[in-house]
Formats: C-alpha cells, sequence, structure tokens
C-alpha cells in the first residue's frame, strides 16, 4: 500500500519534470490537437451536459476546450471542492469570467453564489483530470481522490473521457482498490479506449 503510494508520487513528479521542459509551443500544439479531437468525438458531439475541469499544472489545459463548449452550446460544468470533506458538487457555469473564483485547491472553480448545482445523473459526459494514464484506463490523479469518489456516482452511461498528452501514458498506472478508471483517452497522437 505504501509502495503503491511512493510509486505514485514518483510518477507525479515525474510528470511535472516532464511537462515543464515542454515548450509554450509544445504545449499549445499538443492542447489544439488534443482539443480537436475531442470536438471530433462522436459522444461529445452528442452530449448535451458536459463536465469538465479547470487544469492544474500538470494536466491538459482547457482554457480553450472551456470556451468551445458555449460555442457549442454544451451546458458547462464544472467541479467545485470542499477540502475538508474531499467531495465536490457539480455546478452550471454559463460564464468563465464572471462565474469561477479561486478555490481551496488554487484553482479556479464555480463561484456557489452563482452557480447552480446539476445533479450528477445529468452528466451525459465527464472528462476527467489526471497527470498520468496507462493504456487500461487506469489514472493518476492529484493524489487526494475527488474523483476516486466521483467516478462510481457517475451514471453507467456517462463516458469517463481524460485528456492527456501522448507522454502522460505509461506503461501500468499503480493501483489500489479505490483507484477508479476511465473508458476512453484522447492524446494528442492517437484515442485510446480501455481494454
Amino acid at each position: 500500500m505504501e509502495e503503491i503510494q511512493v510509486t505514485k508520487s514518483q510518477i507525479r513528479n515525474d510528470m511535472a519534470k516532464m511537462l515543464a521542459e515542454f515548450s509554450a509551443s509544445d504545449v499549445a500544439e499538443k492542447t489544439k490537437t488534443i482539443e480537436n479531437k475531442l470536438f471530433e468525438f462522436a459522444n461529445f458531439l452528442e452530449s448535451k451536459i458536459v463536465l469538465l475541469y479547470v487544469n492544474s499544472h500538470s494536466e491538459v489545459p482547457t482554457g480553450s476546450i472551456l470556451a468551445r463548449a458555449f460555442i457549442y452550446k454544451k451546458i458547462v460544468v464544472l467541479p467545485a471542492f470542499n477540502s475538508e470533506k474531499f467531495e465536490m458538487k457539480l455546478m452550471k457555469v454559463d460564464n468563465i469570467q464572471r462565474e469561477l473564483k479561486l478555490g481551496p485547491r488554487g484553482i479556479l472553480e464555480p463561484d456557489p453564489s452563482r452557480c447552480k448545482i446539476v445533479p450528477i445523473d445529468r452528466v451525459d459526459i465527464a472528462i476527467i483530470p489526471g497527470v498520468a494514464f496507462d493504456e487500461k484506463g487506469g489514472r493518476i490523479g492529484s493524489g487526494e481522490g475527488y474523483y476516486d469518489r466521483l467516478i462510481p456516482k457517475l451514471s453507467i452511461t456517462t463516458r469517463k473521457v481524460a485528456l492527456a498528452f501522448e507522454e502522460q501514458i505509461v506503461a501500468g498506472v499503480p493501483t489500489e482498490s479505490h483507484d477508479k478508471y476511465v473508458d476512453i483517452i484522447i492524446t494528442d497522437r492517437r484515442i485510446i479506449y480501455k481494454i
């Protein structure tokens, strides 16, 4: 158990170092490719209510994806985090500039005084963040377990899709019983369907 935690921590550190070495133009180019693949992805195009995320430094940037989702008339849902209970509320956001505030994790999130809660069973597709993934859909997140608690609550019909740079795909993610998988990973080079 502790050994797995150490390995995950090492992978997080390795990914942070690797991503820090990418040039701004590399990140922009890879991100644009991933974004275009997402917006060509049938499950995404057919969905009305989309759970997205505001990225941390070790995740695929989502600023342009969020802006484009509004152009495509998606109902955009973002998580608001409760760091004491390690829970998140899913909230509908209509305006990124006016309705987000800095949350407890140092990332912008919906302002509960301006946004309405969306029942989890209404989400059509969930875009799940992560630091590293394997081809079986295993993921390493921030280490706080927010999404490992969220994924089992999503409807069985809700596609769980991760966005990743190809370099974030590792041979095997060490997993524990509480770790949850994604169905599909979209990278700048391919789309990986869980084996």
